[in-house]
């Protein structure tokens, strides 16, 4: 199925690991050009090199986003190398496990700014483009937002906090068509989830009793199933769907775990 996001710019934060990586390299393969911002030259640098050798075309920005300076001159940079920006994947963040009883009200406040803030920050700054090009914003969240997990009261509110701007966002921007929707992720084996596992005492044993309880195929989530949803909510084969969640999470969120 063509997706018609051939050629189209998007922003993709913490696009260079993870289900970011995923979401890059999805969207160079459809033909679009992804433009990865991302704080780890390395990284960020590793892969444009492998979209690049896959034949895409790449932009790319290295970028703290907590620092609202070095977002504008990311966004800056998109521009001038590509002249326009089509979409704006938010996905960068990580679970801190900043806790109620263990935590402190600086580390909480620490916590939504560099898991919620910048989803604001972006998409502040390509709102000009998007209103432009009648773009659209995919923002990445978890299901510890529906859920809870526990001992980790930062990253579950700056989830819940992306999925009140989803709505406002489809809300506030449906006078220039610009379309506002988010995936909400639970079990999804990144870098970052495998540093996790290995915290356990026993990590293959702990990673199995999660599989065990995921409904659809006892299965992580891949990178890649992720990546294909976000792509079809930036293509105009989602034209008509606008502030929604979607759970791309074998059912883990609302079907009985049990099972």
């Amino acid at each position: 199925m063509n997706l018609y996001l051939k050629d189209k710019v998007i922003i993709v934060t913490g696009g260079s690991a993870g289900i970011g990586r995923g979401i890059s390299l999805a969207l160079a393969k459809e033909g679009a050009i992804p433009f990865i911002i991302g704080r780890t030259k390395e990284k960020v640098d590793a892969c444009a090199k492998e979209i690049e050798n896959l034949g895409g075309i790449v932009g790319k920005a290295y970028a703290e986003l907590t620092n609202v300076n070095e977002c504008e001159i990311a966004v800056s940079t998109a521009l001038e190398q590509f002249g326009r920006i089509d979409g704006l994947v938010n996905n960068a963040g990580v679970n801190d496990s900043i806790g109620l009883e263990h935590g402190s009200v600086d580390d909480f406040v620490k916590s939504i700014h560099k898991n919620l803030t910048h989803y604001y920050t972006m998409a502040k700054l390509v709102l000009p483009q998007l209103k432009k090009n009648k773009g659209a914003i995919v923002n990445i969240g978890s299901k510890t937002s529906m859920t809870g997990q526990g001992g980790t009261s930062g990253y579950a509110a700056a989830n819940g906090g992306r999925n009140a701007l989803t709505r406002e966002w489809a809300v506030e921007l449906l006078p220039y068509s610009i379309r506002v929707n988010a995936i909400i992720v639970a079990e999804c084996y990144t870098p970052l989830y495998d540093k996790w596992i290995k915290t356990f005492d026993s990590p293959e044993e702990k990673l199995a009793d999660i599989t065990k309880n995921i409904p659809l195929e006892n299965r992580m989530t891949t990178k890649e199933e992720i990546a294909d949803t976000v792509l079809f909510l930036l293509s105009s084969r989602s034209s008509h769907t606008t502030g929604q969640l979607l759970f791309v999470d074998g059912g883990y969120t609302h079907l009985d775990r049990s099972l």
